[in-house]
């Protein structure tokens, strides 16, 4: 098959968490044969803090630096697509998705990899500027990286035709067990870009237990952090971390952090990348509760959950050999059933039962999404 994507980015992981996923995706997608180009509205702050290039055999980057100077190149790509998908946050959603739908031969598609943000927007009454005017209904497949209740509300509420989750993942070629780094060292870590809305999660789960522990090390890395943030003294603090250093990051913690941003937990159903690939990399994961974990992981047998910051604490009395056998379980859990190349077929799936009519006009059953 050959993709065409207009997404928010591939090339810069900077203050997104789009970049990691999508480069694990094209990459399980052209390992199995498939064919991708990637329009990227060229931006400054990602061209300052581009960490790739280019792409991989059978895959193909296109940045550029409007739409009109782009607009000849994306037709004629569009006109060769097998599938052809449109993201949330892309700069040029709108007119993409207005291209796609007047234009595409093969599958149409939306992705929303941040369905719990534009549903919070819309319930807000705001205007969500990656969603076309009017709604999502002609599309042929509406992809969500959140499932349950977010599939039904799509539909009910953006006229979306055909639903169906697409989760987070993992490429464990790139996330998996590394030497530990001195510099990273942490008895607990956290990595998350700021998020107004996620910073009382991080404040319990993370700066509350440094506060109790100061004989151990925090290790916090994530960019947009307000620099009038008070960190106690022994939390370290990285504001960047190319995708490249996370295996050494996560291979030098005793235990890791996720913290989900309030929408999402809101929602249920919504497991961050950094689980994934936390997990990958063979580091024992707390992370905080929300509906729909348990779909991922076993909580107790394959991360630790916490809703307090007691728990963390709890959490880092644990051995190192309970940490390791929690560790071992997750990593299983991941490479058996969370990886970008799972998700790849699933989506290759969904598009071959779009060429049924029959599957096509029937919605994909909420109760094996989550629902």
């Amino acid at each position: 098959m050959r993709f065409v994507v207009f997404g928010l980015t591939i090339s810069s992981s900077w203050g997104n968490g789009h970049a990691t996923l999508w480069r694990g995706l094209v990459r399980a997608l052209t390992a199995m044969g498939h064919e991708v180009r990637f329009f990227e509205r060229d931006v400054p702050y990602y061209a300052g803090t581009r960490d790739i290039h280019g792409l991989w055999d059978g895959a193909e980057l296109i940045l550029y630096s409007s739409w009109e100077d782009v607009l000849d190149r994306a037709r004629a790509e569009v006109a060769r697509a097998d599938a052809a998908i449109v993201t949330s946050y892309c700069v040029d959603a709108i007119a993409a998705s207005h291209l796609i739908l007047d234009r595409a031969p093969g599958a149409r598609l939306f992705y929303d990899l941040d369905t719990p943000v534009t549903l919070a927007r819309l319930t807000a009454g705001e205007t969500v500027s990656y969603l076309p005017p009017e709604g999502l209904g002609g599309f042929d497949l509406v992809l969500s990286y959140t499932g349950g209740e977010a599939l039904r509300r799509l539909r009910d509420e953006l006229g979306a035709e055909r639903v169906a989750p697409l989760y987070g993942h993992v490429d464990p070629t790139c996330h998996r067990p590394a030497a530990p780094v001195e510099s990273f060292r942490a008895d607990l870590s956290y990595i998350g870009t700021y998020a107004a809305d996620r910073q009382a999660g991080v404040e319990r789960l993370f700066v509350e237990p440094a506060e109790a522990r100061p004989d151990l090390r925090f290790l916090l890395a994530g960019s947009c952090y307000p620099a009038d943030l008070h960190w106690p003294a022994n939390v370290a603090f990285l504001e960047h971390l190319p995708p490249a250093e996370h295996p050494a990051f996560f291979s030098s913690s005793r235990l890791t952090l996720n913290v989900t941003r309030a929408d999402m937990a809101a929602l249920g159903f919504s497991p961050s990348g950094r689980l994934f690939e936390a997990a990958a990399c063979g580091c024992p994961l707390v992370t905080d509760v929300w509906t729909g974990l348990d779909l991922f992981f076993s909580p107790g047998d394959e991360l630790i959950a916490a809703e307090s910051s007691d728990d963390v604490l709890g959490a880092l009395q644990l051995s190192d050999a309970e940490l390791a056998r929690i560790a071992r379980a997750a990593r299983e859990r991941v490479l058996g059933e969370h990886t970008s190349a799972h998700r790849a077929r699933e989506l290759i799936g969904f598009l071959e039962e779009e060429d049924d009519d029959e599957a096509a006009a029937r919605p994909v059953p909420l109760a094996a999404a989550g629902g």
